[in-house]
């Protein structure tokens, strides 16, 4: 299959990535410039609002972070606090229905495990490139070592 993206190959949503990196370094800029410019501050006070802002800042790197990477042994999907480790043959099915926040993996174990590094959020058509590219990998993964795929 010649549509298949070529491994390694990481999805992340990269437009909502682009404004929470350049909102981090905009309040990270900003609040320090405050803390600078207000001349009645004590050094304690300033050095609370850069803390303030390093602590907003953190929460969007955390935001930040999602990814889904398939590379020729599984996937590794990685949300906002969690990061798992997948065999192809672990995930059965790819969705991501209209509604749905972020792709869902559907799992050989029953369980459902969701893929925030494909959310539709600010770039729809590319997270429905991105779920179709996965699935994609993963039809092609099971069908072409189905011995893999049994439990």
């Amino acid at each position: 299959m010649s549509d298949l993206p070529t491994l390694p190959v990481t999805f992340r949503p990269g437009t909502t990535r682009a404004v929470l990196l350049t909102a981090a370094v905009a309040i990270l800029v900003v609040i320090t410039a405050v803390a600078m410019l207000l001349k009645q501050l004590s050094p304690a006070e300033r050095l609370s609002f850069v803390v303030t802002a390093l602590l907003l800042d953190a929460v969007l790197l955390l935001l930040a972070r999602p990814k889904v990477v398939a590379d020729e042994d599984g996937v590794t999907v990685v949300n906002l606090t969690s990061k798992r480790r997948l065999e192809w043959a672990e995930i059965l099915q790819v969705t991501l229905r209209s509604g749905d926040p972020w792709v869902f993996l559907n799992l050989s174990d029953g369980t459902s495990l969701p893929a925030l590094g494909i959310q539709p959020g600010l770039a729809k058509q590319r997270a429905i490139a991105d779920a179709r590219a996965l699935r994609a990998l993963v039809e092609a993964r099971s069908v072409a070592s189905p011995e893999r795929h049994q439990s």
